[in-house]
């Protein structure tokens, strides 16, 4: 039994590097970020969602905030159950300004009323995260 405690004592300060090297890598902390936005959508929090959008957010280049708390309340009461679906997804932060990430995902978007769907979508999405100290924050919104 000491064995075992004492190569525990060996291997616990490398788990613990690799916790926090995790933490605090860029590239980690954006797919934290757009995981983070996928789950608050399905969870219908708009307020969460809301503190993930920057302040200069802009959808489709010509909506703001206020479309998206707007959408948000009106999808969140039409459908009980939300759904987001990432069929694919890949993030990366932009080779030039470290500052900015991108998010590019196939996602399907699926609303239910009770526990069939009646309402699903296929979207390709990109979108473009500002990074504000160690948080990544939704700036740029675009779809087809």
């Amino acid at each position: 039994m000491p064995a075992r405690r004492f190569a525990l004592l060996l291997v616990l300060p490398f788990i613990l590097l690799t916790g926090c090297s995790a933490k605090d890598d860029p590239q980690a902390r954006l797919e934290a970020a757009a995981q983070q936005l996928q789950d608050n959508l399905e969870t219908k929090d708009t307020g969460a969602v809301l503190a993930q959008l920057h302040p200069q957010f802009s959808a489709q280049q010509a909506l703001d905030r206020d479309w998206a708390r707007r959408t948000m309340a009106l999808s969140f009461l039409r459908y009980k159950h939300v759904k987001v679906i990432a069929l694919s997804k890949n993030s990366w932060i932009d080779p030039t300004y470290r500052e900015k990430g991108h998010s590019q995902a196939q996602v399907a978007l699926t609303g239910a009323a009770g526990l069939i769907p009646d309402s699903a979508r296929h979207y390709g999405v990109k979108l473009e995260w500002w990074r504000e100290g160690d948080e990544w924050q939704l700036a740029r919104l675009r779809w087809e």
